[in-house]
């Protein structure tokens, strides 16, 4: 019993010399934080477009016959006169003949009309001077009554001669007029046998294949397109109307049009708003044009649409990846002077790039967590591993 009372001071003494434990600090958690920059970015507006041709022409011909060449590979680019088609050319050659020989004709018929005229003007002048002698000599005496009424029948015959060639040559020279428009639309037929491209531009499928036979106006021969420059059309909300109408009238517009899955951008300007308002979506249309140099934009497309405004007041931006999203909407972890987070709300804006512009919740020269947020709860200390730029443009 004694030895027992003895092991039991000796544990109770052991306990009591041990030291308390030191309680551990949490690690820091690693993370890479950008400053919130106060700077002015562009007013940017974004849509969905569809590109459209310029111009673009359905090529019919407006004469009938053989389609006897086709002068052109379907896609290919052609330049405004080249030539894309030829009618068999016979047809109206013949006809093209057939009325200068007829306007030759009657061209002859006029100078026989005005050499008849010449011959009965001088017959009438003596007929005239003839009647004057015998009614002078009638009313001497001299000759009788019926002799002198004779003369004059006859100055009235060479009268009537005379406004019949007159009549016969203002005839004549209408036929001449209707030969001549003829033969004008005769030529007219044969130069359409020719048809030639009307635009810059790149011809589409070939529908009539050559030999052949055509009416006119009946069928499309070929689309062409013109795609230098070209147009993207794109709708905006109606409440961005009144902003982009004030800048139309500062000046040009900026827009840039990214096809789908291409890097490339192609940059043009404003040419075109709509005069109204569509009241079932609460839009409205606009359209960009764009030198289109190296054909990235194809008619028929989407693209993306960035309207690209003057720059606005001064914003808070800080990197798109800083802001996170949880159950009460978007914030951002705030580092503090003791190297610990906030869990800050923030009201975003628009995108610029790869940045995001604060509209409330940051002050310029705060610094937000742009990675490593997944380990990081408020009041959670942070060890910063590099210094990351400030928010970029």
């Amino acid at each position: 019993m004694f030895l027992v009372l003895i092991f039991a001071l000796l544990v109770a003494g052991c306990s009591d010399n041990k030291a308390a434990p030191v309680p551990r600090q949490p690690q820091a958690a690693p993370v890479f934080v950008s400053k919130a920059v106060l700077k002015s970015v562009p007013i940017e507006i974004q849509a969905i477009g569809n590109v459209e041709a310029y111009s673009t022409v359905t090529v019919k011909t407006q004469v009938g016959g053989a389609l006897t060449i086709v002068d052109f590979n379907e896609g290919a680019d052609v330049k405004k006169g080249d030539r894309l088609f030829v009618i068999d050319p016979r047809p109206y050659e013949t006809q093209v003949a057939q009325a200068q020989a007829t306007l030759a004709r009657d061209k002859a018929q006029l100078l026989a009309a005005q050499a008849n005229l010449a011959r009965d003007t001088a017959q009438e002048e003596y007929a005239r001077a003839q009647a004057r002698r015998y009614s002078e000599l009638s009313q001497q005496g001299v000759l009788a009554k019926d002799s002198a009424e004779q003369t004059d029948a006859q100055a009235k015959a060479a009268t009537e001669a005379v406004r019949a060639d007159r009549a016969a040559i203002e005839s004549t020279q209408a036929n001449i007029a209707v030969d001549q428009a003829a033969l004008d639309r005769a030529r007219l037929d044969l130069e359409y046998c020719t048809i030639r491209s009307p635009l810059d531009g790149r011809t589409g499928h070939l529908l009539v294949k050559q030999g052949n036979v055509v009416k006119a106006n009946d069928v499309d021969l070929v689309t062409i397109n013109q795609l230098r420059p070209i147009y993207v059309t794109f709708t905006v909300p109606e409440t961005r109307l009144s902003l982009i109408k004030t800048h139309m009238a500062a000046g040009d517009v900026s827009v840039e049009a990214n096809p789908q899955g291409d890097e490339g951008v192609e940059k043009g300007k404003l040419s075109f708003l709509e005069n109204t308002v569509d009241s079932a979506t609460g839009t409205i249309r606009f359209k960009a044009i764009f030198d289109n140099s190296g054909t990235g934009l194809w008619p028929g497309e989407f693209v993306r649409v960035l309207v690209r405004l003057n720059a606005s007041a001064d914003s808070v931006v800080i990197p798109a990846t800083a802001v996170q999203t949880g159950q009460d909407g978007k914030f951002v972890f705030v580092v503090k002077p003791d190297m610990t987070v906030e869990a800050r709300p923030v009201l975003t804006g628009r995108t610029i790039q790869r940045d995001v512009v604060v509209e409330r919740g940051l002050s310029d020269g705060e610094s937000v967590v742009i990675s490593g947020q997944l380990r990081l709860v408020p009041g959670a200390r942070v060890e910063i591993k590099s210094n990351s730029s400030p928010a970029s443009s």
